[in-house]
């Protein structure tokens, strides 16, 4: 998920930033994929805050939500709406970057500057379209783990993210628990109920449904905007909660009148319709069928008990959840809480009374700022991070 939020003027931040890019992975050494399959060349686009300190051991790998990219914070030249958490992170904000060096970049399958489905294929000089590889979470990590190794970074002081970016958090501390020494997942779980599971669903057969999308070869000619759209629209409902629809919605009718018998005459619908119209103009509609499938066969337990996941982690582990996100129910914090505490793991849980939903772990920044600083500052403190 991604919340677009427009500031005039960004009083705390960092100014304007810029995209940039690392390639890895040329044949013969291609990434070997959780499929099977092998992919490259690959390429990253990351952005980076604040400044590495001499050892670099002040990193913090944020990990973006599903519609999310690397733009995380800042201003890009000539755009007046910031990073989709430009409220965490900067000088002074959670995500200190007058203390720590922030990383954030655009996962592999994605569509803002790393490799996807949309990009080129160098086989055929056209757009992968369906031919690119189903990916996985653990692949997103995989190919972020080059990007680490290329910025020279031997351990990460945290790794942080939310939803789909929480996902990657837990993978991180399950194949890389070497590599970390602390975590903040937030708002989301290590295997998707067979209620998200549906919602994904719903959503991959909006597009296909659209005659436009043509088996995914829609490159050059009419994009499947209206699945696309009704896609984004099914999303946006699970991203809020009755109670923050109703308090921005209630059953307000649009003035004017019905200009026909089916028209948008609730607010609420006509808020939907935007939402889905905006994203339009911002995403790709195959990166969404791959990357809602990645988080549906994401499973951390599919071989062996959670605890056992997690038995060689020492990093620490701060847990965040929201009382009304019913998208990623509390109880799906809880149960990876219950499983680090099994393994031994020194695990902290949190969970926030906002009314915002799952769109929560954007907007609740006052609270989050103050749990992520004391957590970090304890972190810091225990290794010694200036």
């Amino acid at each position: 998920m991604y919340i677009e939020v427009e500031h005039s003027r960004d009083h705390a931040g960092l100014g304007i930033v810029e995209t940039e890019h690392f390639t890895f992975g040329f044949p013969p050494d291609t990434l070997l994929l959780e499929s099977g399959e092998r992919l490259g060349p690959i390429t990253i686009a990351y952005e980076t805050y604040g400044s590495p300190n001499r050892d670099k051991s002040n990193v913090v790998l944020i990990c973006h939500a599903f519609s999310g990219d690397a733009h995380a914070t800042g201003f890009h030249r000539g755009h007046h709406k910031p990073g989709w958490w430009n409220n965490m992170i900067g000088p002074g904000k959670a995500f200190d970057t007058n203390r720590y060096f922030v990383i954030c970049s655009n996962v592999l399958g994605g569509c803002k500057g790393s490799t996807g489905s949309s990009s080129i294929n160098p086989r055929t000089n056209r757009p992968y379209g369906l031919d690119f590889p189903i990916i996985s979470i653990k692949d997103m990590v995989n190919a972020q783990r080059h990007l680490i190794d290329h910025l020279g970074i031997d351990v990460l002081l945290s790794v942080a993210g939310g939803s789909m970016g929480g996902m990657q958090v837990l993978e991180w501390m399950a194949a890389y628990p070497e590599r970390i020494l602390s975590a903040v997942p937030i708002a989301t779980s290590a295997g998707h109920s067979p209620q998200q599971i549906a919602f994904g669903e719903a959503g991959r057969q909006a597009i296909m449904a659209d005659p436009d999308w043509k088996s995914g070869d829609y490159y050059g000619g009419p994009l499947p905007l209206r699945g696309l759209a009704v896609a984004r629209m099914i999303g946006h409902v699970t991203y809020m909660s009755d109670k923050s629809m109703n308090e921005k919605f209630g059953r307000q009718v649009k003035s004017g009148g019905r200009a026909d018998k089916f028209s948008s005459d609730f607010e609420v619908e006509e808020y939907l319709k935007d939402r889905g119209e905006s994203f339009c103009k911002r995403f790709d509609a195959n990166t969404y069928l791959y990357l809602t499938k990645a988080m549906d066969y994401f499973d951390l337990a599919r071989e062996k008990p959670l605890h056992e996941v997690f038995r060689d982690i020492t990093a620490k582990v701060l847990v965040i959840a929201f009382k009304s996100d019913w998208l990623y129910p509390a109880y799906q914090c809880q149960q990876i809480v219950k499983a680090c505490k099994l393994a031994g793991v020194d695990v902290t849980y949190c969970e926030i009374g906002s009314s915002y939903g799952h769109d929560a772990f954007l907007l609740e920044s006052e609270d989050e700022t103050l749990l992520v600083e004391h957590f970090l500052n304890r972190v810091s403190y225990e290794n010694e991070i200036c």
